[in-house]
């Protein structure tokens, strides 16, 4: 009981320097997460939605010839990761818009 109230004790006289000590760390990460999250987080423009469908055009047209079988590994798993990515965004906005993991409200 002694020890664990030292430690209780020593955490409350600490806590403001490990407090200070996160927020000094965090800061700066933070402010990079925001600075690259309004770039690639904002919608489309329209004039980047012209570009996007040319571009899944070249796609599938790259798959009908056959030019998919000669990517190397790592573009593969550059596209898969991004393919990947663009589902994961797909299911959170899902669960968003259901407001629950499983099932719709009928």
């Amino acid at each position: 009981a002694d020890m664990a109230q030292r430690l209780v004790q020593r955490i409350a006289t600490q806590a403001p320097q490990l407090l200070s000590a996160a927020v000094a760390y965090g800061k700066p990460r933070l402010a990079t997460f925001w600075y690259y999250a309004k770039v690639e987080l904002a919608p489309p423009t329209p004039a980047e939605i012209p570009r996007a469908i040319d571009s899944v055009k070249a796609l599938v047209r790259s798959f009908q010839s056959g030019r998919l079988a000669q990517l190397t590994v790592r573009e593969a798993l550059r596209n898969g990761l991004v393919a990947t990515e663009v589902l994961m965004w797909f299911y959170i906005g899902e669960i968003i818009g259901k407001g629950a993991l499983i099932g719709y409200n009928v």
